[in-house]
C-alpha cells in the first residue's frame, strides 16, 4: 500500500486537474469539492502512482505521508524543531493530520488518510 504522495498546490485545482489530464494523460481517481462546488482537492493517477492536487499558492509543492499515529508523529516533529503550519486536527473526510516545514522550508503533510 502506498504511503508517500506528491502534493502540488494550484490557485484553481479543478482547472489544473483538467489540464493535467489533457496534457499528461493522468487518470482521475477522486475530485473533492468545497462550498459552492469549487474543486478543493483532486487525486490523479499516473500509472501505479497517485498525485494529490490542493488549493493554494503555486510553487508550494510538498509531500503527504500516510502514517498510523499522527499524535506521536506530531510530538516527535515538534521536539525536533519542525515549524508547524497546520496544527494537528481531524478532517471531515476522516483523516487526522498536520502540516509542517523542515529547516529548509519544504512542505510536509502527515495524516491517516490513504487514497
Amino acid at each position: 500500500m502506498r504511503t508517500v504522495y506528491p502534493l502540488v498546490r494550484y490557485r484553481d485545482p479543478g482547472e489544473a486537474a483538467d489540464w493535467l489530464v489533457r496534457a499528461f494523460g493522468f487518470g482521475v481517481h477522486e475530485i473533492s469539492e468545497g462550498d459552492g462546488g469549487r474543486v478543493e482537492h483532486a487525486e490523479l493517477t499516473a500509472g501505479t502512482g497517485l498525485i494529490m492536487i490542493g488549493a493554494g499558492e503555486p510553487g508550494g509543492p510538498g509531500v503527504y505521508l500516510a502514517i498510523d499515529d499522527p499524535d506521536a508523529h506530531h510530538a516527535r516533529s515538534l521536539s525536533a524543531g519542525a515549524r508547524i503550519t497546520m496544527e494537528l486536527n481531524d478532517q471531515p473526510y476522516g483523516s487526522r493530520e498536520y502540516a509542517c516545514r523542515d529547516p529548509e522550508g519544504n512542505h510536509w503533510f502527515f495524516g491517516t488518510y490513504r487514497p
